[in-house]
């Protein structure tokens, strides 16, 4: 490792994921109670440049952080916490002071989870970092990535690939491992290859109760065991799925796994609902219109009240007119992303 500390700069862009078999319930150290499967996305993500410079001060630490241009003290004492777990897998952190600039591409309070993106994409940079500053490539660099952007935010792990990522220990998947996330490469049909996603936003605001303090409540809710044991077997099951395209079987593995999700919110103590009647309203509008013209539309939800509805790339047209004839209604001030199945982080040049 240089002796003396120099001037660097780095950028990543990195995606966010959307969760088809759901991460709900951990351990310590966001060690994950069991294995989950998501897409990463296209155009939802986060850009995010470290710039480092020789440190001139006795603190542990030396950092700032800049959110679309804003300094964002309040944020701080997480990257603090982030940087004291990471410290021994890069000693050099103490050495610079470290300059973060971040921006996401979609609104704050969508719906999208921008700690997977912002999380994975600064994993990403302080990878990038390492090798410049140890001079020596790390041997599996998106495996570390992924390791160390699931200490920030454990669904962040999944989001340092693009296509269907894997998290947490399986029998069926060789590699799988509670520690990182890994890609899944082979066979995966090509109606899986082109999903699109659109996010119908109900609710833009805070939630009203975070996303750790749902996991947290997994600890005494009486069926958390069932629901771990069910993931698992869930996902298991979806691994053929993916390969021979059976879209009605995804279809129902897809929404029964984002209402299992909200139910283990309504059996929890205390027990908390973060859907709104909109919510239900665009879930019964879809399942009406799959009846009426048997199109593959459906849908999944993150830990929160807005809906992805998510569809093949062939039915496009008409998956769009109907989000704006029938679902923008119950969308705030009527908005919706559009968004894919995307490729994954990228390395952007300064």
């Amino acid at each position: 490792m240089n002796s003396e500390p120099k001037n660097l700069s780095v950028s990543w862009k990195s995606p966010s994921n959307i969760a088809i078999i759901k991460y709900w319930g951990k351990h310590p150290n966001q060690i994950p109670a069991n294995p989950s499967l998501s897409f990463s996305l296209q155009h939802c993500l986060t850009e995010t440049c470290v710039n480092l410079t020789p440190k001139n001060t006795d603190l542990k630490f030396s950092f700032e952080l800049w959110v679309a241009g804003k300094r964002e003290v309040s944020f701080e004492p997480k990257i603090e916490k982030f940087l004291n777990q990471i410290h021994s897998t890069f000693p050099w952190l103490g050495q610079y002071h470290i300059h973060l600039e971040t921006n996401n591409t979609f609104p704050h309070s969508s719906g999208i989870a921008s700690s997977a993106s912002g999380m994975s994409a600064l994993a990403l940079c302080f990878c990038s970092l390492h090798q410049n500053i140890s001079q020596k490539p790390l041997a599996n660099f998106f495996q570390t990535a992924s390791q160390i952007a699931r200490i920030g935010s454990g669904s962040a792990a999944r989001s340092v690939y693009g296509g269907i990522t894997v998290w947490g220990q399986h029998d069926l998947i060789n590699g799988s491992s509670q520690e990182y996330a890994l890609k899944l490469e082979n066979d995966i049909h090509p109606v899986y290859q082109t999903m699109q996603d659109t996010i119908l936003l109900v609710h833009k605001g805070s939630k009203a109760v975070s996303s750790s303090q749902g996991h947290d409540l997994m600890h005494t809710n009486p069926y958390a065991s069932t629901r771990f044991n069910q993931a698992a077997e869930r996902l298991g099951n979806l691994l053929s799925i993916l390969k021979n395209g059976d879209l009605e079987a995804f279809i129902q593995t897809t929404e029964s796994e984002a209402l299992t999700l909200h139910a283990m919110m309504m059996v929890s103590n205390p027990y908390f609902m973060l859907m709104k009647p909109n919510t239900l309203q665009i879930l019964e509008a879809i399942w009406q219109f799959r009846k009426e013209t048997n199109f593959a539309v459906f849908f999944t939800l993150d830990a929160g009240a807005n809906v992805h509805m998510l569809y093949p790339e062939a039915i496009k047209n008409q998956a769009m007119n109907f989000i704006r004839n029938r679902l923008s209604i119950y969308c705030e001030d009527g908005q919706y992303i559009c968004d894919q199945i995307g490729n994954g982080p990228e390395q952007i040049k300064l």
